[in-house]
């Protein structure tokens, strides 16, 4: 075989194989772009290197995979549901007690489905996982409700935390889900 013949098949191999694992880590990062929305830009933001970010992402989807979440079972979710409604009427009168509740509320969910509430930083990154889209607004709500402790919370500052509180709340029962699979329902 002549050896331009070798070098240019062995130059082919290698563009073959260039573009196969483009393609892989191209598919891997929009893969993961689309689960952790909002979180892989905030990461890439600190970071800046896209390996690292994405290396991190993973170890978390294992992370969580280990965890073995659950669904509660339905008397558990009718409790957390009217403790929920129970602290959402309260906030009228008493906004920072309400936030407080809502706040005792969401970990109490968090934990009843698996998740380890004891370390913010690492439930915020399980949290991630499956609720990226509303992570960031339980990092926000953590923030009003700690500024609220210290007096430092305006009633719309609440009220907005009771908002972000409520939205991870149903999404980690799933009760935006229902609520939507409801209203299609009715319309059908």
């Amino acid at each position: 075989m002549n050896i331009r013949i070798a070098v240019a098949i062995l130059i082919g191999v290698l563009v073959m194989v260039m573009i196969i694992v483009w393609t892989f880590k191209s598919r891997r990062t929009t893969r993961l772009q689309r689960q952790f929305g909002p979180e892989y830009d905030r990461l890439l933001a600190t970071d800046r290197s896209r390996r690292r970010v994405e290396a991190e992402l993973e170890a978390r989807c294992l992370r969580v995979k280990a965890l073995h979440l659950h669904e509660l079972d339905a008397a558990k979710r009718r409790q957390l549901l009217d403790a929920w409604e129970s602290a959402q009427a309260r906030f009228a009168d008493d906004p920072r007690g309400a936030v407080a509740a809502a706040a005792r509320l969401v970990e109490e969910a968090l934990e009843a489905e698996g998740y380890s509430v004891g370390d913010f930083d690492q439930c915020m990154a399980d949290l991630s996982v499956d609720h990226a889209y509303v992570a960031e607004d339980y990092r926000t709500a953590r923030d009003i409700s700690a500024r609220a402790e210290r007096g430092g919370a305006s009633t719309e500052d609440l009220r907005q935390a009771m908002i972000f509180y409520r939205t991870l709340f149903e999404d980690v029962l799933g009760e935006r889900i229902r609520k939507q699979e409801a209203h299609h329902e009715r319309a059908a």
